[in-house]
């Protein structure tokens, strides 16, 4: 081996040092991102054993995904997440509050006076959305928000 071939084989290994140790601050300059680490299937409640954070190495991947744990754990997924794929934040939902068919209270304010009856959901329905909910005891269909303790705040037409 010549002089040149030795200097140049020299400074191909301090290059490579040097782009050895700088991978893992480009690999954390990119962020995170969450993964499961199994099949996920709609409809399930994410756990925390499914799912798994990773540092983001492709710099062509883009927002729209969870970045981290506590954006997924609880969540409901409406997509089947494979492993090792980024999981998208459009695929994800809040679990339902209240489900159909079952039992609600339905409750009806003016001032200060409170009118409750018992009721049942035609859909199913997470906090804040308006749902349709028939009253048991008059037949009545009536349209009311769903509240975070499972009730239902019906609305004046």
């Amino acid at each position: 081996m010549t002089f040149r071939q030795k200097n140049r084989t020299a400074k191909a290994i301090k290059l490579g040092v040097l782009l050895s140790a700088a991978l893992p601050v480009l690999a954390l300059a990119q962020g995170t991102a969450v993964v499961p680490v199994q099949i996920i299937y709609p409809g399930e409640t994410i756990s925390s054993s499914q799912i798994n954070q990773v540092d983001v190495t492709n710099p062509n991947l883009t927002g729209g995904y969870a970045k981290t744990k506590g954006e997924v754990i609880g969540m409901v997924s409406t997509r089947t997440l494979l492993p090792g794929r980024t999981i998208p934040l459009s695929g994800l939902r809040e679990p339902h509050a209240i489900k159909r068919g079952a039992n609600v209270r339905l409750t009806f304010s003016i001032g200060n006076m409170v009118i409750s009856a018992s009721g049942t959901p035609l859909t199913d329905a997470s906090v804040g959305d308006v749902i349709r909910v028939r009253n048991i005891d008059s037949g009545l269909i009536v349209s009311g928000t769903v509240m975070a303790d499972g009730t239902v705040q019906v609305m004046s037409k």
